[in-house]
Protein backbone atom coordinates (compact mmCIF):
# COMPACT_ATOMS: atom_id res chain seq x y z
CA UNK A 1 0.00 0.00 0.00
CA UNK A 2 1.31 3.45 -0.83
CA UNK A 3 1.06 6.39 1.49
CA UNK A 4 0.49 9.96 0.38
CA UNK A 5 2.35 12.98 1.66
CA UNK A 6 1.75 16.70 1.09
CA UNK A 7 4.28 18.24 -1.23
CA UNK A 8 4.37 21.12 -3.67
CA UNK A 9 6.37 21.38 -6.84
CA UNK A 10 6.53 25.13 -6.77
CA UNK A 11 7.47 25.41 -3.07
CA UNK A 12 10.54 24.16 -1.26
CA UNK A 13 9.67 24.05 2.46
CA UNK A 14 13.13 25.05 3.59
CA UNK A 15 13.35 27.93 1.15
CA UNK A 16 9.83 29.04 2.09
CA UNK A 17 10.79 29.18 5.78
CA UNK A 18 13.92 31.17 4.96
CA UNK A 19 11.79 33.52 2.86
CA UNK A 20 9.42 34.13 5.77
CA UNK A 21 12.32 34.84 8.13
CA UNK A 22 13.73 37.21 5.56
CA UNK A 23 10.39 38.99 5.24
CA UNK A 24 10.20 39.54 9.01
CA UNK A 25 13.83 40.74 9.17
CA UNK A 26 13.54 43.04 6.15
CA UNK A 27 10.28 44.50 7.44
CA UNK A 28 11.95 45.35 10.76
CA UNK A 29 15.03 46.87 9.08
CA UNK A 30 12.94 48.94 6.68
CA UNK A 31 10.78 50.18 9.53
CA UNK A 32 13.89 51.28 11.46
CA UNK A 33 15.32 53.05 8.39
CA UNK A 34 12.06 54.89 7.74
CA UNK A 35 11.82 55.99 11.37
CA UNK A 36 15.44 57.16 11.47
CA UNK A 37 15.05 59.05 8.19
CA UNK A 38 11.87 60.73 9.40
CA UNK A 39 13.56 61.85 12.62
CA UNK A 40 16.39 63.44 10.67
CA UNK A 41 14.04 65.39 8.42
CA UNK A 42 11.60 66.66 11.02
CA UNK A 43 11.06 66.24 14.72
CA UNK A 44 7.54 64.97 15.43
CA UNK A 45 5.32 67.68 16.93
CA UNK A 46 4.24 67.17 20.50
CA UNK A 47 0.59 66.36 21.03
CA UNK A 48 -1.68 65.64 23.97
CA UNK A 49 -3.52 62.99 21.96
CA UNK A 50 -2.62 59.33 22.41
CA UNK A 51 -1.10 57.58 19.44
CA UNK A 52 -3.40 55.08 17.76
CA UNK A 53 -2.17 52.05 15.84
CA UNK A 54 -3.75 51.94 12.38
CA UNK A 55 -4.57 48.55 10.89
CA UNK A 56 -2.65 48.14 7.63
CA UNK A 57 -1.50 45.68 5.00
CA UNK A 58 1.66 43.86 6.03
CA UNK A 59 1.87 41.34 3.17
CA UNK A 60 0.25 40.48 -0.15
CA UNK A 61 0.05 37.24 -2.14
CA UNK A 62 -1.54 37.82 -5.53
CA UNK A 63 -4.94 39.37 -4.84
CA UNK A 64 -4.87 38.30 -1.20
CA UNK A 65 -3.67 40.54 1.61
CA UNK A 66 -2.66 40.02 5.22
CA UNK A 67 -3.66 42.74 7.67
CA UNK A 68 -1.97 43.31 10.98
CA UNK A 69 -5.31 42.58 12.64
CA UNK A 70 -5.49 39.18 10.89
CA UNK A 71 -2.58 38.01 13.03
CA UNK A 72 -4.31 39.15 16.23
CA UNK A 73 -7.57 37.46 15.21
CA UNK A 74 -5.81 34.15 14.57
CA UNK A 75 -4.18 34.29 18.00
CA UNK A 76 -7.59 34.97 19.57
CA UNK A 77 -9.23 32.09 17.68
CA UNK A 78 -6.50 29.66 18.71
CA UNK A 79 -6.81 30.70 22.35
CA UNK A 80 -10.62 30.52 22.21
CA UNK A 81 -10.38 26.92 20.95
CA UNK A 82 -8.18 25.95 23.89
CA UNK A 83 -4.87 25.90 22.00
CA UNK A 84 -1.66 27.16 23.56
CA UNK A 85 -0.20 30.26 21.87
CA UNK A 86 2.67 30.75 24.30
CA UNK A 87 5.40 29.55 21.91
CA UNK A 88 3.94 30.97 18.69
CA UNK A 89 5.56 34.18 17.44
CA UNK A 90 3.88 36.78 15.25
CA UNK A 91 6.35 35.92 12.50
CA UNK A 92 5.29 32.26 12.63
CA UNK A 93 1.63 33.27 12.52
CA UNK A 94 2.38 35.50 9.53
CA UNK A 95 4.02 32.52 7.84
CA UNK A 96 0.88 30.44 8.35
CA UNK A 97 -1.34 33.16 6.87
CA UNK A 98 1.01 33.62 3.92
CA UNK A 99 1.00 29.89 3.24
CA UNK A 100 -2.82 29.77 3.24
CA UNK A 101 -3.01 32.65 0.78
CA UNK A 102 -0.29 31.13 -1.38
CA UNK A 103 -2.33 27.93 -1.77
CA UNK A 104 -5.48 29.92 -2.55
CA UNK A 105 -3.60 32.07 -5.10
CA UNK A 106 -2.18 28.97 -6.81
CA UNK A 107 -5.67 27.45 -6.88
CA UNK A 108 -6.85 30.45 -8.90
CA UNK A 109 -3.85 30.12 -11.21
CA UNK A 110 -4.74 26.45 -11.77
CA UNK A 111 -8.36 27.44 -12.56
CA UNK A 112 -9.83 25.57 -9.60
CA UNK A 113 -13.48 26.63 -9.41
CA UNK A 114 -15.40 27.15 -6.19
CA UNK A 115 -19.08 28.00 -6.65
CA UNK A 116 -20.43 31.06 -4.84
CA UNK A 117 -23.63 29.16 -4.04
CA UNK A 118 -21.58 26.56 -2.16
CA UNK A 119 -19.79 29.26 -0.16
CA UNK A 120 -23.08 31.05 0.61
CA UNK A 121 -24.58 27.82 1.92
CA UNK A 122 -21.48 27.16 4.02
CA UNK A 123 -21.56 30.73 5.35
CA UNK A 124 -25.20 30.52 6.45
CA UNK A 125 -24.52 27.24 8.23
CA UNK A 126 -21.44 28.58 10.05
CA UNK A 127 -23.19 31.81 11.04
CA UNK A 128 -26.07 29.75 12.44
CA UNK A 129 -23.65 27.61 14.45
CA UNK A 130 -21.83 30.68 15.82
CA UNK A 131 -25.09 32.33 16.87
CA UNK A 132 -26.29 29.11 18.50
CA UNK A 133 -23.04 28.52 20.39
CA UNK A 134 -22.74 32.11 21.64
CA UNK A 135 -26.50 32.69 21.99
CA UNK A 136 -25.86 36.09 20.53
CA UNK A 137 -27.29 38.17 17.69
CA UNK A 138 -26.04 39.16 14.27
CA UNK A 139 -25.20 42.60 15.67
CA UNK A 140 -22.93 40.90 18.22
CA UNK A 141 -21.07 39.11 15.40
CA UNK A 142 -20.71 42.35 13.45
CA UNK A 143 -19.21 44.08 16.50
CA UNK A 144 -16.91 41.14 17.31
CA UNK A 145 -15.42 41.22 13.80
CA UNK A 146 -15.24 45.04 13.95
CA UNK A 147 -17.41 45.61 10.89
CA UNK A 148 -19.77 48.53 10.30
CA UNK A 149 -22.77 46.56 9.06
CA UNK A 150 -24.11 43.05 8.51
CA UNK A 151 -23.49 43.41 4.77
CA UNK A 152 -19.83 44.31 5.36
CA UNK A 153 -19.45 41.37 7.75
CA UNK A 154 -21.03 38.92 5.28
CA UNK A 155 -18.77 40.15 2.47
CA UNK A 156 -15.70 39.74 4.69
CA UNK A 157 -16.79 36.30 5.94
CA UNK A 158 -17.61 35.14 2.40
CA UNK A 159 -14.10 35.98 1.19
CA UNK A 160 -12.52 34.20 4.16
CA UNK A 161 -14.53 31.02 3.55
CA UNK A 162 -13.84 31.13 -0.18
CA UNK A 163 -10.11 31.48 0.42
CA UNK A 164 -10.18 28.56 2.88
CA UNK A 165 -12.07 26.42 0.37
CA UNK A 166 -9.58 27.24 -2.40
CA UNK A 167 -6.73 26.42 -0.01
CA UNK A 168 -8.33 23.07 0.81
CA UNK A 169 -8.95 22.21 -2.86
CA UNK A 170 -5.37 23.12 -3.82
CA UNK A 171 -3.95 21.07 -0.94
CA UNK A 172 -5.99 18.04 -1.99
CA UNK A 173 -4.85 18.44 -5.59
CA UNK A 174 -1.21 18.44 -4.50
CA UNK A 175 -1.64 15.45 -2.19
CA UNK A 176 -3.31 13.40 -4.91
CA UNK A 177 -0.24 13.80 -7.14
CA UNK A 178 2.37 12.87 -4.53
CA UNK A 179 3.18 9.32 -3.52
CA UNK A 180 5.68 7.86 -1.09
CA UNK A 181 6.75 4.25 -0.67
CA UNK A 182 6.77 2.27 2.60
CA UNK A 183 10.57 2.10 2.37
CA UNK A 184 10.77 5.91 2.38
CA UNK A 185 8.50 5.98 5.43
CA UNK A 186 10.73 3.50 7.27
CA UNK A 187 13.83 5.52 6.40
CA UNK A 188 12.20 8.70 7.67
CA UNK A 189 11.05 7.00 10.89
CA UNK A 190 14.49 5.56 11.63
CA UNK A 191 15.97 9.03 11.23
CA UNK A 192 13.90 10.42 14.12
CA UNK A 193 15.77 10.71 17.40
CA UNK A 194 14.47 8.47 20.18
CA UNK A 195 13.73 11.41 22.51
CA UNK A 196 11.64 13.03 19.78
CA UNK A 197 9.38 10.02 19.25
CA UNK A 198 5.82 10.43 20.60
CA UNK A 199 4.74 8.42 23.63
CA UNK A 200 1.52 6.43 23.51
CA UNK A 201 -0.42 4.94 26.41
CA UNK A 202 -1.45 1.31 26.73
CA UNK A 203 -3.89 0.04 24.13
CA UNK A 204 -6.21 -2.94 24.50
CA UNK A 205 -8.18 -5.10 22.12
CA UNK A 206 -11.29 -6.49 23.80
CA UNK A 207 -14.45 -8.37 22.91
CA UNK A 208 -17.83 -7.86 24.53
CA UNK A 209 -21.43 -9.01 24.49
CA UNK A 210 -24.07 -6.29 24.85
CA UNK A 211 -27.76 -6.91 25.53
CA UNK A 212 -30.09 -3.94 25.60
CA UNK A 213 -33.10 -4.45 27.89
CA UNK A 214 -36.49 -4.16 26.22
CA UNK A 215 -38.80 -1.56 27.73
CA UNK A 216 -42.25 -2.99 28.26
CA UNK A 217 -45.37 -1.29 26.96
CA UNK A 218 -46.49 -0.82 30.56
CA UNK A 219 -43.33 1.16 31.36
CA UNK A 220 -43.75 3.26 28.23
CA UNK A 221 -47.31 4.06 29.23
CA UNK A 222 -46.16 5.21 32.66
CA UNK A 223 -43.77 7.66 31.00
CA UNK A 224 -46.49 8.95 28.67
CA UNK A 225 -48.89 9.40 31.60
CA UNK A 226 -46.25 11.35 33.53
CA UNK A 227 -45.55 13.62 30.54
CA UNK A 228 -49.27 14.23 30.01
CA UNK A 229 -49.51 15.15 33.68
CA UNK A 230 -46.71 17.71 33.18
CA UNK A 231 -48.56 19.09 30.16
CA UNK A 232 -51.76 19.58 32.18
CA UNK A 233 -49.83 21.27 35.01
CA UNK A 234 -48.15 23.69 32.57
CA UNK A 235 -51.49 24.49 30.92
CA UNK A 236 -52.80 25.29 34.42
CA UNK A 237 -49.96 27.74 35.05
CA UNK A 238 -46.93 25.69 36.15
CA UNK A 239 -43.49 26.59 34.79
CA UNK A 240 -42.17 24.54 31.86
CA UNK A 241 -38.68 25.66 32.87
CA UNK A 242 -39.04 24.27 36.40
CA UNK A 243 -40.50 20.97 35.19
CA UNK A 244 -37.58 20.49 32.80
CA UNK A 245 -34.96 21.28 35.44
CA UNK A 246 -36.57 18.93 37.97
CA UNK A 247 -37.56 15.98 35.79
CA UNK A 248 -35.84 16.04 32.38
CA UNK A 249 -33.12 13.42 31.81
CA UNK A 250 -31.58 15.19 28.81
CA UNK A 251 -28.12 16.41 29.95
CA UNK A 252 -27.88 18.89 27.09
CA UNK A 253 -30.98 20.97 27.86
CA UNK A 254 -32.00 20.11 31.43
CA UNK A 255 -29.96 22.84 33.13
CA UNK A 256 -31.40 25.41 30.72
CA UNK A 257 -35.01 24.55 31.41
CA UNK A 258 -35.32 22.38 28.32
CA UNK A 259 -34.55 25.31 26.00
CA UNK A 260 -32.98 24.45 22.63
CA UNK A 261 -32.34 26.71 19.64
CA UNK A 262 -32.62 24.64 16.45
CA UNK A 263 -32.99 24.99 12.70
CA UNK A 264 -33.62 22.40 10.00
CA UNK A 265 -29.88 21.71 9.68
CA UNK A 266 -29.38 21.08 13.40
CA UNK A 267 -28.25 17.42 13.82
CA UNK A 268 -31.32 16.02 15.61
CA UNK A 269 -33.34 12.87 14.95
CA UNK A 270 -36.07 13.17 12.32
CA UNK A 271 -38.93 12.45 14.74
CA UNK A 272 -37.93 15.37 16.96
CA UNK A 273 -37.58 17.89 14.12
CA UNK A 274 -40.84 16.78 12.50
CA UNK A 275 -42.76 17.45 15.71
CA UNK A 276 -40.86 20.64 16.60
CA UNK A 277 -41.49 22.33 13.25
CA UNK A 278 -45.16 21.33 13.22
CA UNK A 279 -45.96 23.27 16.42
CA UNK A 280 -47.33 26.78 16.69
CA UNK A 281 -45.57 29.29 18.95
CA UNK A 282 -46.28 28.47 22.60
CA UNK A 283 -47.87 25.10 21.76
CA UNK A 284 -46.88 21.96 23.71
CA UNK A 285 -46.78 18.68 21.79
CA UNK A 286 -48.16 15.32 22.79
CA UNK A 287 -45.58 12.85 24.16
CA UNK A 288 -43.67 11.17 21.32
CA UNK A 289 -40.90 8.57 21.16
CA UNK A 290 -37.45 8.68 19.56
CA UNK A 291 -34.45 6.37 19.86
CA UNK A 292 -33.31 8.48 22.84
CA UNK A 293 -36.57 8.30 24.79
CA UNK A 294 -39.81 10.29 25.08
Amino acid sequence: MRLKMTNMKFINSRNFLMLLLAICSISEIQAQEIIQDSVKKQEAPKSSYKRQKIDGVIATVGDYIVLDSDIDKNFLELAANGNSIENITRCQMLGKLLEERLYAHQALQDSIIVKDSEINSMMEEKIGIMLEQTRGTMDDLVKYYKKNSEEEFRTYFFEILKMNKLTSEMTNKIIDKVEITPEEVRTFFKGIKKEELPTFGDELEISQIVIRPQVTEAEKQKVKDKLNEFKRDIAAGSSFYSKAVLYSQDPGSKSNGGFMKVNRKTPLVKEFKDVAFSLDEGQISEPFETEFGF
